[in-house]
């Protein structure tokens, strides 16, 4: 049979008879105060697990948190990539270079005549995929954009409605037979 520790201070001799005796009253003493007053022991051990446990549970929650802010963003760089590499077009390398600014530094890209106008018009895009630009139309650069507007490097949005109001003479017909 196993003895309390209390029997086991005394076989040792660390304990007294009279203090073990004392503590066992003192003891006694407590718990009928306490249900007489109706007062729970105030366990110190107890709280400081439960605020230890609080505490694990908040780092648990922020590290997770962290993770699927992570992994977020990562699902939204793999859906860039697979939005640039469907829709991409085909660069010219014979064609004319078109100068663009990426981190106040100037890129290069050379594209065909037909591309060059239309990048400069806003009906495409040069977006950045890793260390590559690549040409793609102005509704894929809009989706682009919404995802990560960072990956857009050069998109000329068409302001229509600003081209309306700074043309003072669009009311007026232009004759086909003048010459400039």
């Amino acid at each position: 049979m196993k003895l309390s520790l209390q029997e086991q201070l005394l076989k040792s001799g660390l304990v007294s008879a009279a203090q073990a005796k004392s503590v066992k009253s003192d003891k006694r003493k407590q718990t009928q105060q306490q249900r007489k007053n109706k007062v729970e022991a105030v366990d110190e051990a107890k709280e400081l697990a439960q605020k230890a446990q609080a505490a694990k549970i908040e780092r648990d929650r922020k590290l997770n948190q962290l993770r699927q802010q992570q992994d977020e963003q990562k699902q939204l760089a793999a859906q860039i990539k697979q939005i640039i590499e469907l829709n991409r077009l085909p660069k010219d390398a014979e064609g004319l270079a078109y100068n663009f600014t990426d981190n106040n530094k100037v890129k290069r890209l050379y594209v065909s005549g037909a591309m060059r106008d239309q990048i400069a018009e806003g009906r495409l895009a040069i977006v950045k995929l890793e260390q590559q630009y690549e040409v793609v139309s102005a509704e894929v650069a809009r989706k682009i954009q919404l995802r990560d507007a960072a990956s857009v490097i050069v998109y000329n949005e068409q302001n229509k409605s600003a081209d309306m109001v700074d043309d003072a003479y669009a009311e007026y017909q232009v004759p086909d037979d003048l010459i400039w």
